[in-house]
């Protein structure tokens, strides 16, 4: 049995991921405990809790797909809200925090509101992980049933589909079926890495138009 202790107790470094066996009351107590903090990052499953104490290279890959993720809607003038960051929880069985959740398709079901029920109302059709520790898997969105899930990791792009009860690979995005993301995501961060996010998005929108 996992002892609760504070997350204020809890010293990681950057990039460390810890592992600790725990009740969904003590997951609960650990997210009480950390407040308005995004970190640590907090995840349960399986009787089961991760800390994540996120590298500075993590927050800002996630925020330059995201980016790279609203451009193209708006390029393609779809409607969608935007949420990051936002704790997913099924109770007893799952909490887990993306680094960006998109709504598309399903957008009206959650325009407006404060607070989104995971049990009942649609889950996001579109959400972004960055994995630079190993912290995330795929299947963490297995219970909430995402339909699409794109996963960053080694300089690389897996974009993941939901078939059945399973997570297919996929060479596109059901949303973006024309567009080669790798090329677009491979150019998006030379130019951020070489001067800086904005330079990168405003080059993109200049590819696009």
């Amino acid at each position: 049995m996992f002892a609760l202790v504070s997350t204020d107790k809890i010293q990681l470094p950057a990039g460390a991921v810890v592992r600790l066996l725990a009740t969904w009351q003590d997951y609960q107590g650990l997210c009480q405990q950390r407040g308005e903090n995004s970190i640590p990052r907090i995840k349960y499953q399986d009787g089961e809790v991760l800390l994540m104490s996120p590298l500075p290279k993590h927050g800002r890959d996630a925020h330059l797909i995201a980016n790279i993720i609203t451009t193209l809607l708006d390029y393609f003038q779809c409607e969608y809200d935007a949420f990051t960051p936002v704790t997913m929880e099924l109770p007893q069985e799952s909490g887990i925090e993306p680094d960006y959740c998109f709504y598309i398709d399903n957008w009206q079901a959650v325009s407006g509101k404060e607070r989104i029920d995971w049990s009942n109302d649609p889950p996001p059709d579109l959400v972004l992980e960055i994995d630079v520790t190993s912290y995330t898997d795929v299947n963490d969105f297995l219970p909430y049933q995402v339909p699409e899930v794109w996963l960053y990791r080694n300089k690389q792009l897996y974009i993941y589909q939901l078939q059945g009860q399973s997570y297919i690979i996929q060479n596109h995005s059901k949303y973006f079926p024309n567009i080669n993301l790798q090329d677009i995501i491979f150019r998006c961060f030379q130019v951020a890495y070489e001067r800086n996010t904005s330079a990168a998005i405003r080059e993109l929108k200049q590819r696009l138009s």
